[in-house]
């Protein structure tokens, strides 16, 4: 663990949610780094809910900051054999090693592929399929331990303890978590299922760890996360039935606050040490990866763009000379394979050539990419470059290290029998789309809040029109309380609005939802899972990236635009 932290660190957070669990965590990566260097954290994990969209991009960012990152997950396990009697609870996997980051990113895949129409989870066949380098975590009084004990079923929580015991050997921990000062259902739960899990725990030898399960940042952010959680279920934050509570003591706490809380079991804390030593992996950045188009890519570029040129130069009766083409072309052929890029303009010219010959539209080309006379030559474009003057380098440049990237339009129609020639080429299951975040945007925070306090439509609608937009997104909240003065009077009039936008200040830049890029597709050469964990979105048949366009892409994945 790193020395720059405390020398003797008493305890490291493992069950924690970042603002990737999507309208449920509201600790954003940069502000989770904060609260590490601020508590003096040496390391903590990132345990997303059934996802791991966040695994690179904060893994970096920890590393980076001098925090040992623990990747992690919360994943619903289905815990009953029965296959028509779904009932499963959160159990928490974290990674040892580079297998067990694999494994994660296996289960993560698994949890959303294999379910298109139930919701998301794994089994015990999975965890037994995919538990090496894995250590898993109970789930506390919400997991499938908790569940079955406060159904009063003892003698089936201690079977359950001994299939994942089987399962993981020394890697399985019970999970004892305390949110005291409340009397919701959470902390009543807690009070019945801890001596059970402790009692379990020293009958079969099992290793106790505390956690706190971490939602937001500090308690000042209680009130605006609960109306967080009821824009996520659609209920309101002041009705009587039913809905997701949690307690004001789901925050990042320092160690101190942890070790005195559980000061009876110290073992419990001291654990979290010891798994936080047993992990040493982080999500590696990776130089670009493609499909291997050919035994030799280098001498079928040439051939191809040779040919190419040559019927190109048929049709163009005013042309420059022919040798100024040609002394062009291999200059940029030159560069190319300097740059190692050879594969991407083959697969491009491939699939668009194939959509040509089954008279599919395809846009003449347009961005940089139109300045590339191998483009041109294999009919990527259709865009003379010495013609119009058009400068390669804008689209390659040997200073300046970057992935090609052709703009390429098809026939909205018919675009998906594209896509589909590629996944049949290389592979259904290494062409993937392109995840993307929908954020709360200042606008949208207001009308969300406004909604789950219960304000008059039509003044959440009069409020939010009075934030000014900047370009194509509204400014901040604090933008608009400053330069619009009507807004900072509805402020200081009314105490409902002065709560609103405060929740909504509070919940600003946090991740709303998951889609799919617009046109982003990514090609690998080998299955996507071994490189990054696959989401599916509901609306589309097509698996997407975990990863966003900026960090799939670290993650060693080349993008290809299908517009």
């Amino acid at each position: 663990m790193n020395s720059k932290f405390s020398k003797n660190p008493q305890f490291v957070h493992l069950h924690l949610h970042s603002s990737y669990s999507l309208l449920e965590g509201a600790i954003p990566p940069d502000k989770l780094v904060t609260l590490c260097k601020k508590y003096k954290m040496p390391a903590v994990a990132v345990t997303d809910t059934g996802n791991m969209f966040g695994a690179l991009e904060i893994s970096e960012l920890l590393s980076k900051s001098g925090i040992q990152p623990i990747i992690g997950c919360q994943l619903a396990l289905k815990y009953t054999l029965e296959e028509d009697n779904l009932e499963s609870a959160p159990i928490v996997l974290l990674a040892k090693n580079e297998i067990g980051y694999k494994n994660l990113m296996k289960l993560s895949t698994t949890n959303f592929l294999d379910h298109v129409h139930t919701e998301p989870h794994i089994s015990l066949l999975n965890l037994r399929s995919y538990n090496a380098g894995l250590i898993c975590l109970s789930g506390g009084a919400e997991g499938p331990l908790g569940r079955r004990i406060l159904k009063g079923e003892h003698s089936k929580a201690e079977e359950l303890a001994d299939d994942l015991l089987k399962i993981f050997g020394d890697r399985f921990y019970i999970e004892i978590q305390r949110h005291p000062n409340s009397s919701d259902r959470l902390t009543s739960q807690e009070l019945i299922t801890e001596p059970a899990f402790i009692e379990i725990a020293y009958k079969k030898q099992i290793p106790l760890v505390a956690t706190n399960d971490i939602y937001f940042p500090e308690p000042e952010m209680f009130e605006a996360h609960d109306a967080l959680l009821c824009i996520s279920s659609g209920s309101y934050v002041d009705q009587k039935s039913p809905r997701r509570r949690l307690t004001k003591e789901h925050y990042f706490k320092s160690s101190k606050e942890m070790v005195e809380l559980f000061s009876d079991l110290p073992e419990a804390t001291s654990n979290t040490i010891e798994i936080a030593q047993r992990c040493s992996v982080k999500a590696e950045l990776c130089d670009p990866i493609l499909p291997k188009y050919a035994t030799n890519e280098v001498e079928e570029l040439k051939k191809q763009a040779t040919e190419g040129l040559r019927k190109r130069l048929e049709k163009i009766p005013h042309a420059t000379t022919v040798e100024k083409y040609f002394e062009r072309l291999n200059f940029e052929l030159a560069v190319i394979e300097d740059m190692g890029f050879p594969g991407y303009f083959l697969i491009v010219a491939d699939f668009i050539k194939w959509a040509k010959s089954r008279a599919i539209p395809v846009g003449p080309g347009r961005g940089s990419g139109a300045g590339s006379l191998v483009a041109f030559a294999l009919t990527i474009t259709d865009l003379d470059p010495i013609k119009y003057s058009l400068l390669f380098e804008r689209f390659l440049n040997p200073e300046r290290i970057s992935m090609p990237d052709f703009d390429i339009d098809f026939c909205m129609d018919r675009r998906e029998e594209v896509i589909g020639y590629v996944q049949e080429k290389y592979g259904k299951d290494r062409v993937a789309q392109i995840i993307t975040f929908g954020a709360l945007l200042s606008k949208a925070a207001i009308r969300d809040i406004g909604r789950v306090l219960q304000i008059p439509y039509g003044q959440v609608d009069r409020l939010s029109k009075m934030v000014p937009v900047d370009g194509v997104k509204p400014v901040s909240i604090a933008q608009a309380l400053k330069i619009e003065p009507k807004l900072l009077e509805e402020k200081r009039s009314s105490e409902a609005v002065d709560r609103m936008l405060d929740f909504a200040q509070k919940v600003e830049g946090l991740l709303r939802n998951a889609a799919t890029h617009a046109a982003g597709v990514v090609i690998a050469d080998r299955s996507l899972d071994q490189l990054v964990p696959l989401y599916r979105d509901p609306r589309s048949e097509m698996p997407a990236t975990q990863f966003n366009m900026k960090w799939v892409e670290q993650a060693g994945l080349v993008k290809f635009d299908f517009l």
